[in-house]
């Protein structure tokens, strides 16, 4: 069913809408709790990040996304820095179904967030004194798909009274 919905080549529903209203940044936090001496310490980097995306529905047609992006980079076992962006845009969902919606909300857009959000932490990251740092692409139709899944086998899992998988219902946690 996952492959379905986002492998679907078929166009959107006549007259389906689909509007980007805003995009802004929501809360932008960068700490470097060791500086400056943490600008001496010696090691590769460990770099850890976390993905998280909240969807709130503001009318029967619009949605707030907010793409949640936590860097935490350290060094010789030291936290090094923590940069967390939360970028959010308005969306305009106008005559798809359900699923279509849900479709849409958990590809298109983080699709069209992330850019905003990646350029968002490798500026303070820079702005920070550190080396710049490149976020990679990432595969949100792969995360929503992944999802689907999830959320599949905790429904079958409830319905046979197996035990609970642990699955969330936030798409795109890395």
């Amino acid at each position: 069913m996952a492959d379905d919905i986002i492998n679907d080549t078929t166009p959107a529903p006549a007259g389906a809408t689909f509007t980007v209203e805003k995009i802004y940044v929501k809360d932008v936090s960068f700490e470097a709790p060791g500086a400056p001496q943490v600008f001496n310490e010696q090691g590769a980097p460990e770099l850890q990040m976390n993905l998280n995306q909240k969807v709130q529905r503001l009318s029967e047609s619009a949605f707030e996304v907010i793409l949640g992006i936590t860097l935490t980079c350290n060094v010789a076992g030291k936290t090094a820095y923590l940069a967390e962006v939360q970028q959010a845009g308005v969306f305009t969902l106008a005559g798809f179904e359900d699923a279509g919606i849900d479709a849409m909300l958990g590809t298109q857009c983080p699709n069209l967030l992330y850019p905003y959000a990646a350029a968002n932490v490798s500026q303070l990251i820079q702005s920070g004194g550190f080396p710049p740092f490149f976020m990679q692409p990432i595969n949100f139709d792969g995360l929503y798909a992944e999802n689907l899944r999830q959320r599949a086998a905790q429904q079958a899992g409830a319905l046979s009274g197996g035990t609970d998988l642990g699955g969330t219902e936030t798409v795109g946690n890395a």
